[in-house]
């Protein structure tokens, strides 16, 4: 199994500011949490090629943290930018899903 990551809250690519901030919480290296950053990762390089930042934030190391984005499931995933903030629960396995919930591409409704 691929492992998360170490970044206790900082930023995996860190060039410029990015257009697209994303925040993933985990909890620990459990499979759902590398799956969710696998996923991420993989529909990130895909959709926002050199657009995107992906912090990891383990809640297991850093329990605090879930206050300011009010994590109630893990993993969660949290659009910081662009605004508005969207939050979008599970391990992301679902791609259609996962743009819809980004606002990557509209509901097929």
């Amino acid at each position: 199994m691929k492992k998360l990551p170490k970044t206790n809250g900082s930023a995996i690519q860190t060039d410029e500011p990015k257009q697209w901030q994303l925040r993933l919480y985990v909890a620990g290296q459990t499979e759902k949490s590398v799956t969710a950053f696998a996923n991420l990762k993989r529909i990130c390089e895909e959709y926002l090629p050199g657009e995107f930042e992906i912090e990891v934030i383990d809640l297991i190391e850093n329990p605090r943290l879930a206050r300011e984005d009010q994590i109630v499931a893990i993993p969660t995933l949290v659009r910081k930018l662009p605004q508005p903030i969207r939050k979008i629960i599970g391990d992301l396995s679902d791609t259609e899903r996962t743009l819809v919930g980004l606002q990557l591409r509209s509901s097929m409704k």
